[in-house]
């Protein structure tokens, strides 16, 4: 990044020149509705297609199944998260598409804002600290646009704001390229675990409870723990330490209530909670690496038996007849040193983003 960034925050550290505007000055509320299977678009962003803390969409919706008005978002305006604004939520649109209804489309104003700064700037936290005062209802804070359109906000000149506007996006673009090597990471990762539910030349078909159990925890609520060297795993995945366990590790636990199926790698002793089970592998196969069956279980994709209730449970018998193909001792050994690998590469990926978000939200909060 060829940017002096102590250089350009000097520059509008001084906020003696900043301009103090209302809200509804710098953005147009666009509330252009649309039913959508008669739109002619095929993508949907719906609120849970919005990342805290991202300003790129990366995953969308269809259209096809929508029922009701929905909004009309064009290329470049900003979708906004009004529901639950605790979740600071904002993205701006690629394309034209079909947005919901429990957001806010907002078009800058470029007459009095710089339109590639106005999208930090709603990630600032002092942006969000008034949003999030403003919101009304418990369940689900809302944000009214009467009531936002009306709130005062200080900015920087513009003729600085493009600066800063080159500066906040050349770090976003480095943000957005590790997060393109996680993605494609992570389905190379997925593509290998596909293959122990589909039938390779040579592999031997089992049933899951041909090669293990399905163990209920024991419940352990919070008041009772004590903070000690043991990990307490919920449906969850870890939760806390304890200072006794159940379970000696390394283990694999399975979520049984709550976050059904969900499958949680434990390297030291733990104690599982009657949210979950823990995994026992019969006397046959215990030659083969525990850590082996806890890819094999994600392969599984044991969400898909949960029981549809108040609280979704697993149903386990059918949890334990999935079909599943194991490969050869030589080849199992051959297929954990690839998740070694790339369990490491992703590690290393997780790390340059979250030090990447930390630097650009701090950098942005020092500029408003």
């Amino acid at each position: 990044m060829n940017i002096n960034i102590t250089e350009v925050i000097e520059n509008v550290l001084d906020r003696s020149k900043w301009v103090k505007w209302k809200f509804s000055d710098l953005v147009e509320n666009v509330v252009e509705k649309v039913v959508p299977k008669d739109s002619g678009l095929d993508h949907y962003i719906g609120l849970k297609h919005l990342d805290t803390g991202s300003l790129k969409i990366r995953r969308f919706g269809e259209t096809e199944s929508l029922i009701g008005d929905k909004l009309k978002i064009y290329k470049g305006d900003l979708i906004f998260a009004k529901r639950n604004s605790y979740l600071k939520r904002v993205a701006i649109a690629e394309f034209d598409a079909v947005a919901s209804a429990h957001a806010l489309v907002l078009r800058p104003n470029s007459e009095n804002v710089n339109p590639d700064l106005l999208p930090f700037f709603m990630m600032s936290e002092k942006f969000w600290q008034r949003a999030i005062e403003i919101s009304v209802g418990s369940l689900s804070p809302t944000i009214n646009w009467k009531v936002l359109a009306k709130q005062e906000f200080l900015l920087p000149p513009k003729d600085q704001q493009a600066q800063l506007a080159k500066l906040l996006w050349a770090m976003d673009e480095v943000v957005e390229k590790e997060k393109d090597v996680l993605e494609k990471t992570e389905i190379i990762k997925k593509s290998l675990i596909k293959k122990f539910i589909s039938l390779e030349e040579n592999w031997t078909k089992y049933k899951i409870k041909d090669l293990m159990t399905f163990n209920y925890g024991s419940a352990l609520k919070e008041s009772e723990r004590i903070e000690g060297e043991n990990h307490v795993v919920t449906s969850s995945g870890i939760q806390g330490t304890h200072n006794k366990f159940k379970t000696e590790g390394p283990g694999i636990v399975v979520g049984r209530k709550g976050n059904v199926g969900q499958v949680t790698w434990v390297e030291q002793n733990f104690w599982t909670t009657d949210t979950a089970y823990y995994i026992l592998i019969n006397k046959e196969f215990k030659h083969i690496p525990l850590k082996f069956f806890y890819y094999l279980l994600i392969g599984a994709n044991l969400k898909k038996y949960s029981i549809a209730t108040a609280v979704p449970g697993l149903n386990r018998d059918d949890a334990l007849l999935t079909n599943i193909f194991l490969p050869s001792d030589k080849e199992i050994k051959s297929y954990l040193n690839k998740f070694d690998n790339i369990d490491m590469k992703l590690k290393d990926i997780f790390y340059k983003i979250s030090s990447s978000l930390s630097l650009q939200k701090s950098i942005i909060n020092q500029i408003f």
